[in-house]
């Protein structure tokens, strides 16, 4: 299955492996899902690891922190720089993520946005722990 895991969660995925989000992490590093990601998304994933607050936690130095992003890049389904396609009317800097899960095909857009998860009547919008159950369910 595709899926479009909001940067938050990913990152919390990182620093925190026994959470929720920690777990979602590991079905992807087990290839339980395709992880679908942009360039927006990819650099902000960048961008936000060099923060000091992150680096406090992970303890990567800019060699690590680029192969992760590689290995991000390598391991999913690349969609390289793409157009806003849907808005979410809460927050326009949520609309590439949007994006990403329509153009991406996606069977899920995984967040804690609340702004993105009021779009759930017209999207396949879970929560981190509504993905963990369903990752859960699937064969």
């Amino acid at each position: 299955m595709r899926v479009v895991v909001d940067t938050n969660i990913l990152l919390s995925g990182l620093m925190l492996p026994n959470s929720i989000p920690g777990k979602i992490m590991q079905a992807w590093r087990e290839n339980r899902f395709e992880l679908v990601l942009s360039q927006f998304q990819l650099d902000e994933i960048g961008r936000v690891l060099a923060y000091p607050k992150i680096q406090k936690r992970l303890h990567w130095d800019e060699a690590e922190i680029t192969q992760f992003l590689k290995q991000l890049f390598m391991r999913s389904i690349y969609l390289g720089d793409i157009a806003t396609v849907a808005e979410v009317p809460a927050d326009a800097n949520d609309n590439l993520i949007l994006s990403a899960y329509i153009i991406g095909n996606a069977q899920y857009l995984v967040t804690g946005d609340k702004g993105i998860q009021a779009l759930n009547e017209r999207y396949s919008i879970l929560t981190a722990k509504e993905f963990v159950e369903q990752c859960h369910n699937q064969p």
